[in-house]
């Protein structure tokens, strides 16, 4: 059974962070890291992102205007010298230069200055890609990218300081890519989730969570979940209505403010109650019209077209309940 750190890849709005609340619950054991490359891919002097290109005030204020990725990564491992397991929930996009553009190592993670690893789509050398337990975390564009959306334009966009829906954000492509070279690099697989319990000698499964099946099986979800990474599973994992826990992940998400709003004011992780409501592309186009307007409803609806074969190919991969 693997007992490395374990990092939970995903792109914006896949219920990462209710999923991610579960594992908050076991302190005793686990220390969760919210979102850690983020620092240095919109604020720190290697940042990837375009969203702060021109406000370095913006940058400054978040505290992470220095902020390398080697910064992150020597955080991360004084994380895992406490005694507990570190368990990572982060971004894909977070690890390579958007808009499909070829990476480079970060420079302050390069070994020289000619430091160059064909084939890695990321800014992280492969050495420090194999120190990690991954799993991967989806959600249909459809449910996704609107919501992404909506924290981009008014009203929501002056409490969390997106100003402007980016599409290269959306961040499916970028999972995907990490997804094939970590299976390529033997990194995963080749087993499959549910095959094999953890750590083989054939390395570590295979682990996609499709937030719609977290959502309608939350306690088999995340039971499976523990079972993949080797996490004691304990069905209080799925609630948290104390203050205690209420106050630690406030502290923890408040960079990201407004964002997790519906996480932090949560007291548990239970199966949804209403079925989906069947939608059409039209009653969807319509849906987006009448709140954010025409030009929108096309913005939207061009990226969620462009996303859903990364999705449907990551969900080929997923864990069946």
């Amino acid at each position: 059974m693997s007992h490395k750190p374990i990092f939970l890849a995903t792109h914006p709005r896949a219920c990462s962070t209710a999923f991610e609340r579960v594992f908050m619950t076991r302190r005793d054991t686990l220390k969760c890291a919210h979102e850690p490359f983020g620092d240095s891919f919109y604020y720190g002097p290697e940042r990837l992102s375009e969203r702060y290109a021109n406000d370095e005030a913006a940058r400054v204020t978040t505290g992470f205007s220095k902020t390398t990725y080697r910064d992150v990564l020597n955080r991360l491992e004084k994380d895992g010298s406490e005694g507990k397991r570190v368990f990572i929930k982060d971004m894909a996009y977070y690890l390579m230069p958007p808009n499909g553009e070829p990476a480079t190592i970060a420079p302050s993670l390069r070994k020289s200055d000619d430091h160059v690893e064909k084939g890695n789509p990321t800014v992280l050398p492969l050495d420090t890609l194999k120190q990690y337990h991954w799993t991967f975390l989806i959600r249909h564009p459809r449910r996704g990218i609107p919501s992404y959306f909506r924290c981009c334009v008014p009203p929501l966009d002056e409490v969390t300081g997106f100003k402007e829906f980016m599409p290269s954000e959306a961040g499916y492509v970028e999972l995907c890519r990490l997804f094939d070279y970590l299976r390529e690099q033997k990194i995963v697989g080749p087993t499959m989730a549910g095959q094999a319990n953890g750590h083989k000698e054939d390395g570590i499964t295979v682990t996609v969570i499709d937030a719609d099946d977290l959502l309608d099986h939350p306690q088999q979800v995340v039971e499976a979940f523990c079972r993949e990474t080797g996490i004691p599973y304990t069905p209080d994992m799925l609630t948290w209505d104390d203050e205690e826990n209420q106050r630690y992940v406030s502290d923890a998400f408040a960079k990201w403010n407004g964002f997790h709003n519906d996480a932090i004011n949560s007291k548990s992780l239970t199966a949804r109650t209403t079925a989906h409501k069947t939608v059409t592309e039209e009653s969807e186009n319509e849906e987006w019209r009448q709140k954010y307007g025409d030009e929108a409803q096309k913005v939207i609806r061009a990226c969620v077209d462009e996303n859903v074969p990364h999705y449907e190919y990551l969900k080929s991969f997923a864990l069946k309940f």
